[in-house]
């Protein structure tokens, strides 16, 4: 059965467009509470959501799909992602929702599910639900003494930042710290600022001002600009940015120079390493993670085992072979550990205690390997994906073969906007910026003809 709904992270697009609907969102409530009722009388759902405008819309529609078919329903507001997971378990939940695009701008949305333990679903039960989402919804309704009723869950805050916090040592404080953190004025804009200044920090904060169409916009893990200006400005010890939904986190040093998600992981790895935690010899990452990364593990005896792009997929290596530490260079870390998704703040967490530990600059503990040149650019396109066409695959074919063993090609379609990334890396810096250049003129002209 072809994917009409679901992408590479649950459901999204454009608000009031197909599929991210009201219309849509209550079916898939109704589909998806079927499913996993599986013959039992009730389920619990815990729902959250970011602070886009068109939350609202889609809030209440799955809350009408869940009810309508006997779930009952705990709201939770806005809430990063990994609070949703971590909810869902803690509620004992049968399944979590959280309502959230992302990184993207407030015009998009999306529907991602979780099961009764936090984790994304597989494809196959993504299949399942979207068979009931095309099928008839009169024969999925309950009866009127069976509908579900909805709870608004006032302590949701408190009990992440709770969480959080115990993924520390007991002993551990922040104190003497100056943290600027960039909420992205998305669904973490309380929390983290509360959770870093309960352990001692002094904050200062940006994009907490969430007005529903400022989400992402110029601030957060994707515009660091105003993080890094502020850091600098206020001699700042380091700057934390989060995305729309906090699953994910951009540190800035000292000196204003942002970190990405491979050295974190690096920095992680290597402090669990050290104190006997890390599991599976090594950690997983996707494709587009530095070859540089991959070079620096080597040389500590540590594997890096790479995946599709997509936390999902990080999540489910990691499961499967027994590693607890994961993730993608954007800034989702997956610490199986304490989360089952990406968590921006709990991974900034571990950046600090790091920090703390090492009584070093945020540069100096940060700034574990030489990273490879990496270019990457994306192309958009409007009709058909353009990857077959015959200029394109030649211009691919003469890259790697230009590239060779000294460096690394990815081309890709996006699994959540209509764009190609072409994406390469290698030791000769021109090199790499001549073979992206070529390849994304061959995907253009694809697209053009289309």
């Amino acid at each position: 059965m072809s994917r009409r709904f679901f992408g590479t992270d649950g459901i999204r697009g454009l608000a009031n467009r197909s599929p991210m609907t009201s219309e849509v969102a209550l079916k898939v409530g109704m589909a998806a509470g079927r499913i996993f009722a599986s013959g039992k009388q009730r389920i619990r759902v815990v729902i959250g959501k970011d602070t886009r405008l068109s939350g609202y819309m889609i809030e209440s529609a799955l809350l009408s799909g869940f009810t309508a078919v006997g779930c009952d329903v705990f709201l939770l507001g806005p809430m990063p992602t990994p609070a949703v997971a971590m909810l869902t378990r803690s509620l004992r939940a049968d399944m979590g929702v959280m309502i959230s695009a992302s990184h993207n701008r407030y015009h998009d949305n999306g529907i991602k599910l979780f099961d009764a333990d936090g984790y994304k679903l597989s494809d196959e039960v993504e299949g399942e639900i979207e068979k009931l989402i095309v099928a008839d919804a009169e024969g999925l309704l309950a009866g009127p003494d069976a509908i579900g009723r909805a709870t608004r869950v006032e302590s949701a805050q408190e009990r992440y930042i709770e969480f959080a916090k115990r993924t520390l040592a007991r002993d551990l404080r922040l104190d003497g710290l100056r943290i600027v953190v960039d909420c992205a004025n998305g669904a973490g804009y309380k929390v983290a600022p509360e959770a870093l200044w309960e352990l001692g920090a002094e904050v200062i904060k940006l994009g907490v001002d969430p007005n529903g169409r400022n989400i992402n916009h110029k601030c957060g893990s994707t515009a660091p600009e105003a993080l890094v200006d502020k850091v600098r400005e206020l001699r700042a010890d380091i700057g934390v940015a989060l995305d729309g939904d906090a699953d994910r986190v951009v540190i800035v040093d000292e000196k204003g120079r942002i970190v990405d998600g491979d050295q974190l992981m690096a920095v992680i790895a290597e402090s669990w390493l050290r104190s006997g935690r890390l599991a599976g010899g090594g950690i997983v990452a996707t494709v587009m993670s530095n070859l540089g990364l991959e070079r620096h593990l080597a040389g500590l005896g540590l594997s890096l085992a790479r995946t599709p792009v997509g936390d999902r997929y990080v999540v489910e290596h990691m499961r499967r072979h027994g590693y607890n530490i994961g993730g993608e260079q954007s800034g989702h870390i997956v610490m199986s550990d304490f989360t089952t998704t990406g968590d921006g703040l709990i991974s900034a967490l571990q950046l600090l205690a790091a920090v703390v530990s090492a009584g070093k600059p945020v540069s100096e503990v940060c700034r574990r390997f030489e990273p490879l040149p990496q270019i990457l650019q994306n192309v958009r396109y409007a009709d058909g994906i353009p990857l077959e066409d015959t200029r394109v695959r030649q211009a691919i074919e003469n890259g790697k073969s230009r590239l060779g063993t000294a460096g690394r090609l990815v081309i890709r379609p996006s699994g959540t906007e209509p764009v190609i990334r072409v994406m390469a890396e290698g030791d000769d810096e021109k090199l790499v910026a001549a073979v992206v250049d070529d390849i994304v003129d061959a995907v253009r002209e694809a697209a053009a003809a289309a």
